[in-house]
């Protein structure tokens, strides 16, 4: 298992694809700290960026890596291994090159001009992002055997994630705004990891102040302890059960 670990992270450590996520993090998140005199006010900044791009950039360079791969899996599978352990070396490869490139490009940044607890959660919310979407990127891609719809799938679900779910939940709001629904957007952030990461940064450099009373709501539950428990369980859930669902179609399915 190791020796397959080390050989993915390899081979993606040089992929050009990696190296310019890596320098685009990078160039990015020192721009916007050198442009902004208030290290929170990077981190606001710096927050779209990494909703946005480091789910998409998981996503779909993990979908295309593992339809390219192919034949390296046909490979592993026709040695005496089991599929769980191929499977989790893949996976474990992917996401912590993924991981690695962006601690790289804006965990560096934010050592050197935001080391506060938003910027350290700003990088510990975006690793955790970059391990769902690669999970996720691995049930779109064992799902579906062609390769430009798989790819299709996995775009499908960045846009649901990053814009559509939002756009339900303006929907939602609008259509029971006459009841107390603040508790329920709660749970409804739940439903999406985006989401909860926005929130929680949000929250730690207390933007909730601008958000009324679904701020006070959200601050009453993400700003306590069970909050935060609850919170990094359903991400890891999040991670897991995608991972679940891909593994037990991988070892059923007919290479």
């Amino acid at each position: 298992m190791k020796k397959i670990i080390k050989y993915v992270i390899a081979d993606l450590l040089r992929s050009r694809t990696i190296i310019v996520y890596t320098a685009v993090l990078l160039i990015l998140s020192f721009s916007v700290f050198s442009m902004e005199d208030n290290a929170e006010k990077g981190v606001a900044s710096l927050l779209s960026i990494v909703l946005f791009v480091v789910p998409l950039v998981s996503i779909l360079f993990s979908t295309v890596y593992l339809y390219n791969s192919s034949e390296f899996i046909e490979l592993l599978v026709s040695q005496p291994l089991r599929r769980k352990v191929i499977w989790m070396s893949i996976f474990t490869g992917l996401a912590g090159a993924v991981s690695l490139a962006f601690i790289v490009g804006v965990g560096i940044p934010v050592a050197f001009y935001a080391f506060t607890a938003s910027g350290i959660l700003l990088v510990l919310c975006g690793c955790a992002l970059s391990l769902v979407f690669v999970s996720i990127a691995l049930w779109a891609a064992v799902r579906i055997r062609d390769k430009a719809k798989g790819i299709g799938l996995s775009i499908l679900l960045w846009l649901y994630f990053a814009l559509l779910f939002d756009a339900l939940v303006l929907f939602f709001l609008f259509q029971f705004s006459d009841y107390p629904i603040e508790s329920a957007m709660v749970a409804l952030s739940m439903l999406n990891p985006i989401d909860i990461s926005r929130v929680l940064i949000l929250l730690q450099i207390d933007v909730s102040a601008m958000m009324g009373y679904t701020g006070a709501i959200f601050r009453n539950f993400f700003g306590t302890a069970g909050g935060m428990v609850t919170t990094a369980a359903v991400l890891v859930l999040w991670t897991v059960m995608p991972l679940w669902f891909s593994l037990r179609f991988f070892k059923r399915k007919d290479l």
